[in-house]
């Protein structure tokens, strides 16, 4: 009885201090102030980029906390095996970081909607023995990698069952990327890793090459705690519902992965090759004359263009730098299109002009695109290409929907209807998305370069700094904008009825 009665004392002299928080998760994030997402430190999810924290998880973390009323707080992790630890603890709110859902994964988070598919895929180095089936995994004392408590390392797990030779190494210290970047230094002989980053990798390590696949397309999820509590879980269910109607979510997806669907092994390898060999002689001259743009923008441009070969001419009389037309070079102020300074400077003000007319309609991010594509196949051939997009019920607005129906302006039964009649709208549609994929590599040889370098040396090379493309379109661009015969800087005939050379067109 004595002691009942000094514990009820103890609970009435310390009950003061103990509080019911009958909070729902939804009201401790607003009262908050902050979202906290945990996320991987890659390419795809989070980095902080030449202007700032960049990658399609940011982006979609952003958007949400907006919904929600709140500032965000990345949280990255460089390592897989820190973030669901950091869930269950509550030091996040929420995991995005491009995970798939597994059944390990389900039994003990909550999963939000699938805003991608990836399938898992064996790596190996190009032009070293190639494994061609599971069993080949430790063939001649191979070795393979994966990170500890992946999905990968689930997948070995499970094909062990089948395979009790199988063996494989795990890492806790590393994550795919970097098992990527050793399989292509020819540190270690395979690892697995997903398709959609696999792909990313190979713009700066083209070494890397897919032995075989090993599962079907698996969904990428956000991840929250199981609890009893929906509130922000139903939100979060909510807010993937409505930019997936709306389309926002497309146009995200397009911007980080839409142009790394196809890969050419020579043509990267011999583009990386220029970036050490050529690039560095014209850079101050891209940096100088960029204006508005990323000068790594508009050095992709010229690569498409001559291959940073400032003598270069194509057989319809295109030439320089910037592959100028004669028209277009005059239109520029530019008196001599095989000077590297005058071309670079007349490309740059004549796809600023494009860019311009763009209307301004078209999502702030992807104008670039569009310009591109007037650059190479002419405005009015683009807005023949907007046209047909809105005729088949897509959206003239997005350049995913767009890009599909470039190659249509060559074929008869399409652009017999259009304004300005046929072109190669499938070379426009190769030459933006070659463009794409050069500016990333540029990107990520700059990261690399940057990253192998010690705080005293950045700082004195300046770090990461560059200029975007204006998000704002210009007063003069809109849908009505005045549209001329088909024009374009270079590599296309200078008449309608000429045929168009290599890369562009009037």
């Amino acid at each position: 009885m004595i002691s009942l009665t000094v514990l009820v004392l103890s609970l009435a002299v310390t009950g003061c201090d103990w509080t019911f928080d009958d909070r729902t998760v939804l009201e401790k994030i607003r009262d908050r102030g902050v979202l906290r997402v945990g996320t991987l430190n890659n390419e795809l999810s989070y980095y902080i980029g030449p202007d700032g924290p960049t990658g399609l998880d940011y982006e979609l973390a952003s958007r949400f906390a907006d919904k929600l009323g709140v500032k965000l707080e990345m949280v990255p992790t460089y390592t897989l095996s820190g973030l669901f630890p950091a869930l269950k603890r509550g030091d996040v709110d929420l995991i995005a970081a491009g995970l798939t859902i597994t059944d390990q994964r389900l039994a003990q988070f909550r999963p939000g909607p699938a805003y991608y598919f990836v399938s898992q895929q064996v790596v190996y180095k190009k032009g070293h023995w190639r494994p061609r089936d599971v069993d080949d995994f430790n063939r001649d004392d191979a070795t393979m990698a994966v990170v500890e408590d992946s999905s990968h390392d689930l997948t070995l797990q499970a094909l062990k069952q089948d395979h009790p030779d199988l063996s494989w190494k795990v890492v806790q210290d590393a994550d795919d990327d970097e098992l990527l970047k050793q399989v292509a230094d020819g540190e270690i002989d395979f690892t697995i890793a997903d398709s959609v980053d696999i792909a990313l990798m190979q713009r700066t390590h083209p070494d890397i090459a897919v032995a075989m696949a090993l599962s079907e397309d698996e969904p990428v999820a956000w991840f929250m705690k199981k609890q009893g509590d929906s509130s922000a879980y139903a939100l979060m269910v909510n807010f993937f519902g409505e930019i997936n109607q709306t389309g926002e979510l497309a146009i995200l997806e397009e911007k980080y992965f839409g142009h790394v669907d196809q890969f050419d092994y020579v043509d990267t390898r011999a583009f990386l090759r220029a970036l050490e060999s050529k690039l560095p002689k014209w850079e101050p001259l891209f940096k100088k004359h960029a204006n508005d743009f990323d000068w790594r923008l508009l050095a992709a441009l010229s690569y498409q263009e001559s291959h940073w070969n400032p003598r270069a001419i194509s057989p319809t009389g295109v030439r320089g730098m910037m592959m100028l037309t004669l028209p277009t070079a005059k239109s520029v102020g530019v008196r001599n299109r095989l000077d590297p300074e005058q071309s670079i400077k007349g490309g740059s003000l004549y796809l600023q002009r494009v860019l311009d007319r763009v209307p301004d309609s078209v999502n702030p991010h992807e104008r670039i695109w569009f310009a591109l594509a007037s650059y190479n196949i002419g405005f009015g051939h683009m807005m023949d290409a907007r046209r047909l997009t809105d005729a088949q019920g897509a959206d003239p607005n997005s350049w995913s929907d767009v890009k599909q129906r470039l190659p249509l302006l060559a074929k008869r039964q399409y652009y017999t209807q259009t304004r300005y009649g046929y072109a190669r709208g499938y070379e426009a549609l190769s030459y933006v998305e070659n463009i794409r994929r050069y500016y990333q590599s540029i990107l990520g040889y700059e990261k690399a370069h940057i990253e192998s370098l010690d705080s005293q040396q950045v700082e004195d090379l300046g770090g990461l700094q560059t200029i975007v493309a204006p998000d704002e379109p210009s007063e003069n661009a809109s849908e009505n904008a005045t549209e001329q015969a088909p024009d374009s800087a270079s590599s296309q005939s200078e008449d309608n009825s000429t045929p168009q050379s290599d890369t562009q067109s009037q």
